[in-house]
């Protein structure tokens, strides 16, 4: 890796001195644009591995621009990030989650509808040489962006703000606009992971596609003894602090049995009944998802299969121990490394027969932080990330699922990507506050209270509904 490194580096810096080319007879405008520009690029799910190409590319376009790419640990990656904004030496250009938007907005600046940088051009007709010219690119626009990318990216990037005024000679003179905030790559989504093996001893021929044969293989894969202690599980499910994304699992259930997560403005509503137009007040569709998850733990249930004492629900899928796991194209990896023997596939995530399909959207995307001095430089390389051919590059290197819809048909028959890619365009994003671990802390609370009983079902909803409510920041959007 460090040598991966030095070489990227060693290359940057000699594309610098072959890129200072001709400067003479230039107005100080280039002059200045094309000088040394310096972005510090920080990341925490992908190596320079998977970029260095395309920075490559854009370098030979911007041999003045210099990338610096640094990727930190992504349990020490949140931290580190506040702490270097705290003292003034942040990055440039940065990642975060798509639960994280609304908490950085105001660390961050939008895409802005052009970017001014300056090229390398070759001039001349006997002697060539290398010379500058500055230009003004339009960003993607508004409409295409709209058009080009998943709902689920344009419900999460897309945000109304207050920008300065174009063309106003008032530098205090602002506007309220939709502006995208954050550039994205890939949307990754929920799936369900299946050991063959297991599967075929138990005379199963082939994956659910529906909850309720999902609850019937369950059973069948599920051995308990004489006093009810399980001996062998089907799939981590039901609790929340031993079941990798439990939060995901849960709010897939709620939409898919009809809950409405959030209005449009971010405000939680999965608590409530959506209108029937009858006048009744029926249950809410997001109890029942949360009684249908926690069957799943519950000894009095034919489908107990899970309880709290057990590992991790990865760790016991690569350990060969339960049948399903559910999760993403990033665990992938890590199942294929740490069980190399297990006869492994992947599935859809079940739906709800007869309801529409509904799954989680759940990624990370570029943002420029509103500390950068080149923050046009900056933009104007995201703008570069997100075109179709340079996305499909890193796509297939990062192998995940496309955010922009015109490259998903490419990957529906990807032996490891498709599944995950066959579901972006039914994915959703439902929290816009600024504090995503507040969801998880709410669900988590909720999962316990309804395993635990005692508490009634509707005051342990509407108590995580509160929580998450009180993250929700003043929208300038309403």
């Amino acid at each position: 890796m460090k040598r991966t490194l030095a070489r990227f580096f060693s290359a940057v810096t000699l594309l610098s001195l072959l890129g200072a080319g001709c400067t003479k007879g230039l107005s100080p405008e280039v002059q200045k644009a094309s000088g040394r520009v310096t972005l510090n690029v920080w990341g925490a799910v992908d190596d320079i591995d998977v970029y260095k190409d395309a920075f490559a590319k854009y370098r030979g376009l911007h041999p003045n621009v210099v990338l610096n790419f640094r990727r930190l640990r992504l349990e020490e990656y949140e931290d580190r990030l506040l702490n270097a904004f705290a003292e003034d030496r942040g990055p440039d250009i940065f990642l975060v989650h798509n639960t994280w938007v609304g908490k950085y907005l105001g660390k961050t600046v939008p895409m802005p509808p052009s970017t001014k940088v300056a090229y390398a051009v070759t001039a001349g007709t006997i002697k060539k040489e290398t010379t500058w010219e500055l230009r003004t690119e339009p960003t993607i626009t508004l409409r295409d962006f709209k058009d080009q990318y998943a709902d689920a990216v344009v419900r999460d990037t897309v945000r109304k703000l207050q920008v300065p005024l174009h063309g106003s000679t008032d530098p205090n003179a602002t506007i309220k606009q939709e502006r995208v905030v954050a550039a994205p790559i890939w949307v990754d989504t929920l799936a369900l992971y299946y050991n063959k093996d297991l599967l075929n001893a138990a005379g199963i021929p082939t994956p659910p596609e529906h909850w309720d044969q999902f609850q019937e293989q369950v059973k069948k894969l599920t051995k308990l003894d004489a006093d009810g202690k399980i001996i062998e599980s089907a799939v981590g499910m039901g609790t929340s602090a031993n079941v990798e994304r439990s939060t995901d699992i849960l709010s897939a259930l709620m939409m898919q049995n009809g809950a409405q997560m959030a209005e449009p403005n971010g405000n939680p509503t999965f608590d409530l009944s959506p209108d029937s137009g009858t006048g009744r007040r029926e249950t809410p569709p997001a109890y029942q998802a949360l009684e249908f998850y926690t069957d799943f733990a519950n000894p009095a249930k034919e489908t107990y299969t899970w309880n709290a004492e057990q590992p991790s629900s990865l760790e016991a899928f690569i350990q060969g121990k339960t049948a399903f796991f559910f999760g993403y194209s990033y665990h992938y990896d890590q199942i294929r490394s740490r069980g190399p023997k297990l006869n492994l596939g992947i599935t859809k995530l079940p739906t709800i027969e007869g309801n529409p399909n509904k799954n989680i959207a759940n990624y990370w995307m570029w943002v420029v932080s509103k500390k950068s001095t080149d923050a046009d430089v900056s933009w104007n390389l995201l703008n570069f990330l997100m075109k179709a051919d340079t996305s499909k590059a890193l796509l297939a290197s990062m192998k995940r699922p496309a955010a922009r819809k015109g490259l998903l048909a490419d990957q529906f028959a990807d032996e490891t990507v498709g599944v995950f890619a066959s579901q972006v365009l039914t994915a959703q994003s439902w929290y816009l506050g600024n504090n995503a671990q507040v969801v998880d802390n709410a669900f988590a609370t909720l999962i316990d209270a309804a395993l635990a009983g005692g508490t009634r079902i509707n005051e342990a909803m509407q108590f995580a509904s509160n929580q998450i409510r009180q993250t929700m920041y003043t929208r300038t959007d309403e």
